[in-house]
């Protein structure tokens, strides 16, 4: 009986979509204008793919190491910017998501339907609890989960150093 329990979590944990090795699933969802945004636009740079929402306060205590890592990576000039920040708020108002994008200067992608914990995309990324993220490589294949602070800053680092 036991064997037969740990047998199934075993199969279940197999076939989680984001594990370290697999290709990102797809994210299409509109921006705070409308205009829908696909992860996959971004292939060929780095993404963390950040889950988050106005009302989570760990989320919202998050945003200035965000701000602190993209504008360290994000770089312009005369190369193309090789890192991305691809948000998803699970926010269901709007107006609260476009009241926090404003107040923190939130200056990357940000998605979001609107649709709380009932979003397909939460779902498929199998969100517990926010704030989530994911770090995609250049070919949008997942090499981290969950990192934060430090461990991101050195992972983002190593994928861009690559």
């Amino acid at each position: 009986m036991v064997f037969g329990l740990l047998a199934g979590l075993n199969a279940a944990a197999q076939e989680s979509a984001i594990q370290i090795g697999k290709k990102a699933p797809e994210i299409l969802l509109p921006s705070i204008t409308g205009q829908s945004i696909a992860l996959s636009s971004q292939k060929g740079k780095v993404v963390l793919v950040d889950f988050w929402a106005s009302w989570c306060a760990p989320c919202v205590e998050e945003q200035p190491e965000l701000k602190k890592l993209y504008n360290q990576f994000n770089k312009s000039g005369k190369r193309e910017k090789n890192f991305e920040i691809f948000g998803v708020s699970l926010d269901s108002k709007k107006p609260a998501w476009e009241k926090a994008v404003r107040k923190y200067k939130i200056n990357w992608i940000q998605v979001s339907d609107l649709k709380f914990w009932t979003s397909p995309v939460a779902k498929t990324y199998e969100i517990e609890a926010l704030p989530f993220n994911v770090l995609l490589d250049k070919t949008g294949t997942i090499v981290g989960v969950n990192l934060h602070g430090a461990e991101l800053e050195k992972a983002v680092s190593a994928e861009l150093g690559k």
